[in-house]
Order: structure tokens, then C-alpha cells, then sequence
């Protein structure tokens, strides 16, 4: 038997019962896809569903004001993502009609779709014989096989590619999804549950014991360690917020007012007055902690209550604004 033949008998018994699943609608395809990047099912499932219900179609999303769509994304970080589902819509609905392209080669020019996106929605919406190579894909292979090959580099994922296109079969959108389910519930990255594995028989790794050496993932980088004091202006219930610039990390949320570095007592207390603040009684400290995909923000949180004023530059939050998952944790 074939490995993707036991694959897709498992995947029969086992796959995850999740919303974006049976329609066979490319848009809702592509908005989980979209939201699954560097993020658990689990989580994306009631941003899914908020998402769906508040933008149903792409007509819809095209015509949405930005900063309701990142409202909408908010806490579930990469906002770039969100932007380029928007850029992607708008030129579906001006140049195809509102119709998504039926193959991988004419998605993947779409904005912000790349040939794991493409494949996996060309395959399940259309079902045309195109592998969704991904990090779940690149585990379970180099597991079965052996291969110590480092699957960051892009020939590499190519050639997976190549190898995969010719073993499709008449279910390509169920291969891609048995494959995200197996990678996702079973090939874990760490401590896979090997005795509940379709393709135990005939992988390499597991009869060698060394499931743990794959993948290659390569020399991993360390990432940039930045402090920051931030500051919870709080009056009532609202606190002070400004929009960040519209380019570089975060660009166009906002963000509660901060500085670089952990400032002293007496720093506190000169960029509070800078600010115009007055505290009602004293500050609270705490420590708080943000991991990007290359820089970590260690956060000297400093939390007062304060007289509603104007601070130029600055509004009161009104909970209509967009807040990213690093400033919702100093809250």
C-alpha cells in the first residue's frame, strides 16, 4: 500500500472537525489558510468565525475599512497577513469578478499568496492535483525517510514539492488536509505519539530511534532582546493610546505610550510629566514579555491613574482601535 493510501484511511477516522472544512468555498479556504500561518487551529477557530460572519465574501473584505479589519485580527498577530487577505480580495473582485482562480499557478500571483496557499486552496476547493507544502508536510517526510536535508532552504522544499505532485491521487485536497492533521495531532514536532502514527511501518526515523534529528531546520539565529518601559495611563475605564506609523513593526495599530530602555523612578516620573500626566497616588510596576519571530520585548510595564486630559498626539482607547497582542498584555 502506498503511504498516502494509509494516510487518507486515517485521515477518514481521524481528521479534526473544524468550520472552514466541507464548504468547498475558495474565499473561506484562503481566510483559514491565511490565519493557520504561524498560528494553532485552536486559536484561529473563533477569529475564523467572527471573521466569516462579519466578512462573508470578498466583495465584502475589499470594501472594508482597514482599520475594522484589523480590529477584527486583532490578537492574532502578523497583521501583515490581514492586509495583504484585503490587497488579495480587492483585485479578485476588479479583475476576476469576485471569482478565485481555479489553479495554483494563477493564485499564487494573488497578493500575499504563496505556493503553499495556493496549493492547499486550489486543492480543496478545485481539487486539482497540487501539493500544500508546509512545515507539517516537511516533518512527516524527512521522518519517513531519513532525509537530513535542511527543509529551510527552498530547493529543498521544491524538490518535496515535485515528489508529492506525483502522488496526489484522486483526493489531493484530502491528502494536503490528512497531512496538516497528521503533522498536527500525531508528527509533533516534539514527542510524536509514533504509536498512533498511519505510516509507523515504514518510517525510518521510528526504527531507528531518532525522530528527534528531523526535520534539518538548519542553524536557528538568536533573536534581538529589547527592553521597553510602557506605560498604563488608565482614567475610568479607558487608557491613553496613540497610532503607531505606518510602516516598520506594527505599523498602523496602536500602542500605549513607551519608551525605549527600563527607565529609573525618577525617568518615570519626568516622561509621565512630558506626557502631561498627573498620577492619582502612586504607580504600579510589573513585567511583562513579547516574542516576535526575531525580536523579543522584555516590557517594564508601569500601570497609574490619571485625570482624563488632552495629551497631543495621543486619544483615549474607545475599544474600536486596534491593539496588538504585545500592548493587550501590559492591560
Amino acid at each position: 500500500m502506498e503511504f498516502t493510501d494509509a494516510l487518507l484511511q486515517w485521515y477518514d477516522e481521524h481528521k479534526r472537525t473544524l468550520p472552514w472544512r466541507g464548504a468547498g468555498d475558495a474565499y473561506a479556504i484562503l481566510v483559514s489558510e491565511i490565519m493557520l500561518q504561524q498560528t494553532r487551529a485552536a486559536a484561529v477557530i473563533p477569529y475564523y468565525s467572527r471573521f466569516m460572519a462579519e466578512l462573508p465574501t470578498a466583495e465584502v473584505l475589499a470594501a472594508c475599512p482597514e482599520e475594522r479589519l484589523l480590529k477584527l485580527w486583532e490578537g492574532l498577530g502578523y497583521y501583515s497577513r490581514a492586509r495583504n487577505l484585503k490587497k488579495c480580495a480587492e483585485v479578485v473582485v476588479k479583475e476576476h469578478g469576485g471569482r478565485f482562480p481555479r489553479t495554483a499557478a494563477e493564485l499564487v500571483k494573488l497578493p500575499g499568496i504563496g505556493p503553499y496557499t495556493a496549493g492547499a486552496v486550489a486543492s480543496i476547493a478545485f481539487w486539482e492535483r497540487e501539493p500544500a507544502v508546509d512545515g507539517n508536510v516537511l516533518r512527516v517526510m524527512a521522518r519517513l525517510t531519513e532525509d537530513g536535508a535542511d527543509v529551510t532552504e527552498q530547493k529543498v522544499r521544491d524538490r518535496w514539492t515535485e515528489y508529492l505532485r506525483d502522488r496526489m491521487g484522486a483526493r489531493p485536497g484530502d491528502l494536503n488536509q490528512a497531512f496538516m492533521d497528521l503533522g498536527s495531532l500525531v508528527c509533533l514536532p516534539k514527542s510524536p505519539l509514533c504509536e498512533q502514527c498511519p505510516l509507523a511501518g515504514g518510517c525510518g526515523a521510528l526504527a531507528h530511534g531518532t525522530q528527534g534529528a528531523y526535520p534539518n531546520r538548519g542553524e536557528k539565529k538568536a533573536k534581538r532582546q529589547e527592553r521597553l518601559t510602557v506605560f498604563v495611563v488608565r482614567s475610568g475605564d479607558s487608557f491613553l493610546i496613540r497610532r503607531r506609523p505606518g510602516k516598520g513593526l506594527l505599523s498602523g495599530l496602536y500602542e500605549l505610550p513607551n519608551a525605549a530602555g527600563r527607565l529609573s523612578q525618577e525617568e518615570i516620573g519626568a516622561a509621565l510629566t512630558a506626557l502631561g500626566v498627573r498620577p492619582l497616588g502612586a504607580w504600579e510596576i510589573v513585567e511583562r514579555q513579547h516574542v516576535f519571530t526575531h525580536v523579543i520585548w522584555h516590557m517594564q510595564v508601569v500601570r497609574l491613574e490619571t485625570e482624563r486630559a488632552q495629551t497631543p498626539g495621543y486619544l483615549w482607547y474607545s475599544g474600536s482601535e486596534p491593539m496588538p497582542e504585545a500592548f493587550l498584555k501590559c492591560l
